[in-house]
């Protein structure tokens, strides 16, 4: 409204990217959650289905203590990070996110060459990536949302399409990743 004051937002800044020797998937969020940032965990809410998920695929156990759950996921090839590195948002809400910083994702597909797949958590992750940051010659994919925000879909059609999503490349073949022919 005219003549009202409007709310000031500091800048917040994202995690560094989680990563082992090697990954060969890339799961980009947008930017992390007030509760993931407190925690200084990826996917830190425990509302959040994304470890849930990940222990349907990779068999990491959701119940394990986060440095576990990290370390394993690494193990599998899997790395973790976000579009938005620094950004305006009150809240958690990925709809308020304002002023986004992409995160150097160049830099670190140059550094990774073994990357093979970028796959994207959520709708607004993909827009933000194929806006701010995506880099051409590497396969990408979105998928459902893991936030609680977005628990419409059940879960097993959840992990049904993130299963499908990972299908581009095939995650049991630990050196041989490949790109299927669609």
């Amino acid at each position: 409204m005219p003549g009202l004051p409007r709310e000031k937002t500091e800048m917040s800044s994202g995690l560094g990217p989680l990563t082992g020797p090697g990954p060969r998937v890339l799961i980009l969020g947008s930017f992390p959650s007030v509760l993931s940032l407190e925690r200084q965990e990826y996917y830190g809410n425990p509302r959040n289905r994304f470890w849930a998920v990940m222990e349907e695929i990779f068999s990491v156990p959701a119940s394990l203590p986060y440095p576990d759950r990290a370390t394993l996921l690494t193990q599998h090839g899997v790395a973790l990070w976000d579009v938005v590195r620094a950004c305006e948002r009150p809240g958690s809400a990925d709809s308020r996110i304002k002023n986004p910083v992409p995160n150097d994702l160049a830099g670190f597909f140059s550094g990774h060459p073994t990357l093979r797949l970028v796959a994207l958590n959520g709708c607004t992750a993909g827009r933000l990536y194929h806006k701010l940051a995506e880099v051409s010659g590497l396969a990408s994919v979105v998928l459902p949302s893991t936030s609680p925000a977005h628990a419409a879909m059940p879960f097993a059609e959840k992990v049904r399409r993130w299963q499908e999503g990972f299908s581009v490349v095939d995650p049991r073949v630990e050196d041989t990743w490949y790109l299927r022919q669609i």
